[in-house]
């Protein structure tokens, strides 16, 4: 049984990973997946008023011990940043001095925040969704960004309370290639397909097949950029040696933000079309793939019942939409006839 086992996770391209216990052991941030509760102290609505300036601004996070970390917050994204869009703009958590070694966020550099994005409470639901993809894609492989879900006191400068709500911190690159025993791979704009670790490359092609995302690439960055479109690689440039790690998934049918519209250039209509889009060389690969997530199936779907704030109808319609492709890969020849028939050439 164990070399069976063993066979399965070479396969799945998980094999010679590091232990559980050795990832959450250099980041306490993400060692754990309880929701903390921080407050944020800074000039937000200056910030929010000059959203096409990259200019930082000073302020202080206290971390859930009550340790006031001094951070210089900016605008991130690119849809989100719109004041037509978002109410409240992504930001980048820059800790301007090293966290202290006792604080949850020792080790800390930089973050992304995932905020939310209206006004109303109600509009928070999109993000706890897009935080449950993360969490449902770390089920499926450590070769992922890993979330935490933070309760956030937002304060202006002087410190007066101004709203609370959830947001989510994202791993930094570096240490999700740390923890796999890899490095960031600096892409040039486009790579060549070949490049692609298959098992890799299929599991990412699945998943966001799962959540019915359509806004990626893993080849590509857009015009002018370095690769990958909400995708960033790890590994090495090399034949079979680019690892694809997928982030961003608002624009996901999953999450269904009423911003998110398909790409042009898709036969869809909407964003809660699925369209199978990995490559049709990985399509083997896929195949073990999906028998993976057939057998994690419950993990990913406890991940809606165990993430806090997700409101009863949000998550029974999250987990009916989930179940649609479920059915589509529910044996080998499902797979082979609902999702790989439509593979990429």
């Amino acid at each position: 049984m164990r070399n069976g086992m063993l066979s399965a996770a070479a396969a799945l391209g998980l094999a010679g990973t590091p232990s559980a216990a050795t990832a959450q052991a250099s980041s306490p941030l993400f060692a754990s997946n309880d929701l903390i509760h921080i407050a944020i102290a800074a000039p937000v609505t200056t910030l929010m008023r000059n959203r096409a300036s990259s200019q930082p601004v000073a302020g202080t996070l206290t971390d859930p011990a009550g340790q006031p970390l001094p951070v210089a917050l900016s605008i991130r994204s690119t849809t989100r940043r719109n004041a037509e869009v978002c109410d409240f703009a992504p930001l980048r958590v820059n800790f301007t001095a090293p966290p202290s070694p006792n604080s949850l966020f020792a080790g800390q550099s930089k973050l992304k925040l995932v905020t939310h994005c209206g006004s109303a409470p109600g509009a928070q639901q999109y993000e706890l969704l897009e935080y449950a993809a993360y969490r449902m894609l770390n089920q499926l492989s450590p070769r992922s960004f890993r979330v935490r879900l933070a309760s956030i006191d937002y304060r202006d400068g002087n410190g007066r309370p101004m709203v609370t709500r959830y947001g989510f911190f994202i791993e930094d690159l570096k240490d999700v290639a740390r923890r796999n025993g890899l490095r960031p791979a600096h892409a040039p704009e486009r790579i060549p397909a070949a490049d692609l670790s298959p098992s890799d490359s299929a599991r990412y092609a699945l998943f966001q097949h799962m959540i019915a995302n359509h806004d990626w690439s893993m080849r590509a960055g857009a015009a002018g950029k370095d690769c990958c479109h909400n995708a960033e690689i790890i590994g090495t440039l090399t034949p079979g040696g680019a690892i694809p790690i997928p982030y961003d998934f608002d624009y996901s049918g999953f999450v269904g933000a009423p911003y998110a519209v398909p790409p042009a250039q898709m036969s869809i209509s909407n964003v809660k079309q699925r369209f199978y889009r990995g490559f049709c060389a990985h399509s083997p690969q896929a195949m073990v793939a999906a028998r993976q997530f057939r057998a994690a199936q419950p993990q990913m779907l406890a991940v809606l019942a165990q993430t806090p704030g997700l409101e009863p109808r949000v998550q029974q319609r999250a987990v009916s939409f989930l179940n649609g492709f479920f059915t589509d890969i529910a044996t080998d020849a499902d797979v082979s006839a609902k999702v790989l028939k439509r593979c990429a050439a």
